[in-house]
């Protein structure tokens, strides 16, 4: 009942006669419920959407993964390359009305840098962070480091969104309470309601850049009033509110309905490649029995066959990869088959011995399953299934992600809310290379949920931060992949495309991976 009276709200709102196609507000469905606003404590991608839309970054790639200027005018390295001065574009405000400063992105940097992996590496290397001026400010480092504006304007979670100083110095590692924006719109946090919708408005306050628009680069221009994300749980329910025109977009496709989508001239499915492609991952938590036994992890790891993965999504066969075992993700410049060898074949014989060898007494194993995901929820139940067949005995917590999202953070035994298996979904934005991939950035790192740690591979970490050739990048990027296949970091489900799904009227929607909202525009009737 609630869907359907939250549709027809929607329908007479589309219906008030006078209203003009602009002046409606775009509505997005996301794949999973907003639950946490703070970009730097949370990894989930809805965060990052969330953020994207309320701060800015100092520097963006474009389509073809340049770093261009974003909140930055500009940037001086010194021959040594070991001094970085940065200059802010004139005229950037807070939605408070008050003007960014230096601090306030020294602060930023400084905060996001406490829990990111990447960001861990860039403060290991930086001997001082210092405004040198209201808009200035330079970063002095101890040792080389190729990566700095790779690291700045990171796109995979955590983002680097710049915050004023007075809340990023007061909220440290702990969650934000107030909510000041740098970006394109502007958060209403009184007409937010958990479950149902988010509700943001065009920051007049925003200068965008005068370039145009370019992957996450250029000017963030807003065509929309208000812009919300809504919520509509049922797959069936969110389709037809699009077909109908009650919704503009839908950030993942529920997969089996793309074949019909395809034919639908209402709506554009986009081909879900590249930054799109999606890597379904097992997550271990690492400090508790019985994974904290790498043989249990590897008795997973052969327990999974990838091609009936992948086939559980119902997606047609230009959307499936029907084995990927690269940390990389197959197609994309670090590729590799490093540490493979063992996987290409998997065998539930050999799963079997491993539990053996464990010494697994069949214990409960309890897997926090997002049954409301479009994109985890059949691969999960796949995976279980192939678990239960190795003889893995299998506790499936079904639930809301909002929920699995919540008690993956709790280190916990079991028996006091813990935890032992996370089904997860990474995009190929966020695997591009090991200093932004999440199963090997953090390794060690002791912030992010798994908390895995193998000291083999925090020296490999940091010479490939360090490392200006790109070609020696490549060859510890196969060396990081062999230790962590090695040492099981997570298990790799497979790839898939991960479409959206939008109104055939929108103009100037941005493919980049994740949904940004700058940019479109509604073509009049």
């Amino acid at each position: 009942m609630r869907i359907k009276a939250f549709l027809f709200g929607l329908a007479m709102l589309g219906a008030v006669p006078g209203v003009q196609a602009q002046e409606q507000p775009l509505r997005l469905v996301m794949n999973n419920e907003l639950q946490t606003l703070d970009p730097v404590v949370s990894p989930s991608v809805v965060t990052r959407a969330f953020a994207s839309m309320v701060w800015d970054t100092l520097v963006a790639p474009d389509s073809q993964g340049v770093m261009r200027p974003q909140m930055l005018e500009g940037w001086e390295i010194s021959p040594d390359r070991l001094s970085w001065s940065f200059k802010l574009r004139p005229g950037l405000e807070w939605t408070d009305g008050t003007p960014v400063t230096a601090e306030d992105c020294i602060a930023s940097i400084r905060r996001w840098g406490a829990r990111d992996g990447l960001g861990r590496q860039l403060l290991e290397a930086t001997s001082s962070l210092d405004a040198t001026g209201p808009d200035s400010f330079v970063m002095r480092l101890n040792r080389p480091f190729a990566l700095v504006l790779e690291a700045l304007g990171k796109t995979a979670t955590l983002v680097p969104y710049m915050m004023p100083a007075r809340i990023a110095n007061a909220a440290g590692t702990t969650q934000i309470t107030e909510i000041v924006g740098s970006g394109p719109f502007v958060f209403r946090r009184e007409e937010w309601r958990p479950g149902d919708r988010v509700v943001f408005y065009r920051n007049a306050r925003y200068r965008p850049r005068s370039e145009p628009a370019d992957g996450l680069a250029g000017g963030k221009v807003v065509h929309f009033e208000r812009t919300e994300f809504v919520s509509i749980p049922d797959h069936a329910t969110k389709i037809g509110a699009l077909q109908q025109g009650e919704i503009d977009y839908i950030e993942r496709a529920p997969l089996d309905f793309i074949a019909s989508l395809r034919r639908d001239r209402r709506v554009v499915v986009t081909p879900g490649r590249g930054g799109g492609e999606v890597m379904g991952a097992l997550t271990f938590n690492h400090t508790i029995p019985p994974f904290n036994d790498v043989r249990m992890r590897r008795a997973a790891q052969q327990a999974i066959e990838q091609s009936d993965v992948v086939a559980s999504t119902g997606l047609p066969p230009d959307m499936v990869q029907q084995r990927c075992h690269t940390f990389y993700m197959c197609g994309t410049p670090y590729a590799t088959e490093a540490g493979t060898e063992a996987l290409k074949t998997h065998s539930m014989d050999r799963a079997r011995a491993l539990l053996r060898e464990a010494g697994y007494n069949n214990e409960p194993i309890v897997v926090l399953h997002s049954r409301d995901s479009a994109l985890i929820d059949p691969i999960t139940l796949v995976a279980v299934d192939q678990m239960r067949r190795a003889g893995f005995n299998i506790d499936l917590v079904s639930t809301d992600w909002s929920s699995v999202a919540q008690r993956r953070t709790n280190r916990s035994p079991i028996g006091q809310g813990g935890w032992n298996v996370v089904p997860l979904v990474w995009t190929g934005f966020d695997m591009p290379d090991p200093i932004v991939n999440p199963a090997m950035v953090y390794n060690c790192a002791n912030v992010y949920p798994g908390w895995w740690c193998d000291q083999r591979q925090v020296p490999l970490l940091r010479q490939f931060s360090e490392e200006p050739d790109p070609a020696r990048r490549r060859e510890i990027a196969a060396q990081l992949q062999a230790l962590a296949h090695d040492h099981v970091n997570v298990v790799l489900l497979g790839q898939f495309a991960g479409p959206a799904v939008y109104r055939a009227d929108l103009r100037g929607v941005l493919d980049v991976g994740f949904p940004v909202l700058w940019n479109i525009r509604r073509e009049r009737r």
